[in-house]
């Protein structure tokens, strides 16, 4: 096993909504903070193996491995500007996407 310099979780944007999405223990998830980490090479192998295999049930485009910074609680934040961006949600436009989804779902982010 390989170890990573940065542990990973997989993005990528479901076709039916056209949300970002993120690989989690039982699927692709909404929020990032159940995101599945990778912190080896086999296991970043296992989630890009997934995603290959989204993209050609036409599930899921643009599947791609992130590298993130896991606090001590567990939770993974981006390390990238574009990811961090993405992670937040539309920036224009705080009723709609992830902040209202969140909102609705009690998540006060």
């Amino acid at each position: 096993m390989t170890r990573l310099v940065d542990p990973q979780i997989l993005f990528a944007n479901d076709l039916a909504q056209g949300d970002v999405v993120f690989l989690g223990k039982e699927g692709w998830e909404r929020d990032h903070l159940r995101a599945k980490i990778a912190y080896d090479g086999e296991e970043a192998a296992a989630l890009v193996a997934f995603g290959k295999a989204e993209i050609a049930a036409n599930r899921v485009v643009d599947a791609y491995l992130v590298d993130v910074e896991v606090s001590e609680s567990g939770a993974p934040t981006p390390l990238h500007y574009r990811e961090k961006t993405r992670v937040a949600g539309p920036s224009v436009r705080r009723d709609l996407g992830k902040q209202a989804w969140l909102r609705q779902s009690g998540d006060g982010r």
